[in-house]
């Protein structure tokens, strides 16, 4: 049987742009993120043609929304979300149904699963019918295992890896894992870092002695483009002031849960609008360079960028417009959580290292990079104290 599908949407998630389709009884595929958003937006359109990007149906919104948040760290029971398996063979209809029986947090093996189809010795089968699973995450295949509780493959973009990372989010809720805490969100265990950070650097260790234990927080984001976005319009701006601005250029743009602000808002928009919200010439221009080299695809997404170097990173985002080195070690930092990025360039860092090594000026630019040199891995912790330090001397 054809697949068919109405209509369609590429929506923001934690992992990176998906998309979904949905047909006359509901979502009729959900696709994970590919390296690039076009090709997201391909394998859809491969599978269903003549689906038309649109606004979803009030039931696959919520669908839409609940996604996001279990990809988000949330729990989310995704269980009665209906699908359209009009074009699903048989034996595939029972096995995703038997896989949706499997509750977050827990995972049961291809001859499991087939034993409870009534189906002893199909585990091949099965396993069969997982690779071709055209409703990730609503069908939890991530939640299947090869036997003796191997991870086995799985035919997403990212391969084990997303498997994993699917697991690891959904143990995370099992456990009641505080996903707002500060540590909960980092790359890296931060005990562990003070620790290496007081064991290197005797002066160091005296900050982290007056400010107190490490409480940085990660702001996450549910595109590198939305993250970029804000960056450019925060520049040389006041906090409170680029919020306000921020809040003015998304609200040119019609807004769903889930989806936030997006490329192509951007590029179909006036500059008199952009201009009208607040944006100076400069941030206008950067903020459509974005827009374009996202669009083309000459930018990660923010699933591709969690496989990348720092380094590899700073090189790739620096083309744009308006975005310099210390732009995207602040992302590194406070949306990706990577722990060991120092920023030389940074005034706070370089006032907050005279004050923890009693200098009358801030260091030269070499003499922070010899020194930081003992603080790796964690420079970012480090760059933290050093932040607070400044603080402190303030008597903020």
């Amino acid at each position: 049987m054809t697949a068919t599908a109405h209509g369609f949407l590429l929506f923001d998630t934690a992992i990176g742009r998906c998309g979904i389709a949905w047909g006359e009884r509901g979502v009729a595929a959900l696709q994970l993120p590919e390296a690039r958003e076009p090709e997201t937006r391909a394998r859809l359109l491969q599978r269903f043609p003549g689906a038309r990007a649109g606004a979803p149906p009030p039931d696959v919104q919520r669908a839409v929304d609940a996604i996001v948040a279990l990809l988000r760290g949330e729990a989310s029971d995704l269980s009665a979300v209906a699908l359209d398996m009009d074009h699903v063979p048989p034996f595939h209809r029972r096995v995703y149904e038997a896989a949706r029986t499997i509750p977050p947090g827990a995972t049961l093996t291809y001859g499991e699963l087939a034993a409870r189809l009534g189906a002893v010795g199909s585990a091949r089968a099965v396993g069969q019918a997982l690779g071709r699973n055209p409703f990730a995450i609503l069908v939890p295949c991530h939640r299947v295992l090869a036997a003796g509780g191997k991870v086995g493959g799985f035919s997403a973009n990212g391969g084990i890896t997303t498997k994993l990372r699917l697991l690891a989010i959904e143990s995370g809720q099992a456990r009641g894992a505080p996903t707002a805490e500060p540590s909960s969100e980092l790359g890296f265990d931060p005990d562990a870092a003070v620790e290496h950070l007081r064991a290197s650097d005797a002066a160091l260790a005296r900050v982290i002695d007056a400010v107190g234990p490490f409480a940085m927080r990660i702001d996450r984001t549910s595109s590198l483009f939305l993250a970029l976005a804000e960056s450019i319009v925060y520049q040389q701006l006041t906090g409170k002031a680029a919020a306000t601005i921020f809040a003015r250029v998304r609200a040119l743009f019609p807004y769903r849960a889930g989806e936030g602000l997006t490329p192509a808002q951007v590029l179909r928009i006036s500059d008199e609008k952009l201009r009208g919200a607040g944006l100076s010439r400069a941030k206008l221009l950067a903020l459509r360079d974005l827009a374009r080299r996202t669009e083309d695809g000459e930018l990660p997404t923010l699933a591709e960028v969690h496989g990348m170097e720092d380094e590899a990173i700073i090189e790739r985002l620096t083309r744009v417009r308006g975005i310099g080195r210390w732009t995207v070690e602040m992302l590194l930092m406070f949306r990706l959580g990577r722990p060991d990025v120092l920023p030389v360039d940074d005034y706070g860092i370089r006032k907050g290292f005279a004050i923890a090594f009693k200098r009358p000026e801030p260091p030269a630019r070499q003499d922070l990079e010899k020194r930081g040199a003992r603080w790796k891995p964690y420079r970012t912790v480090a760059s933290w104290y050093l932040w607070r330090a400044v603080d402190q001397a303030r008597g903020d």
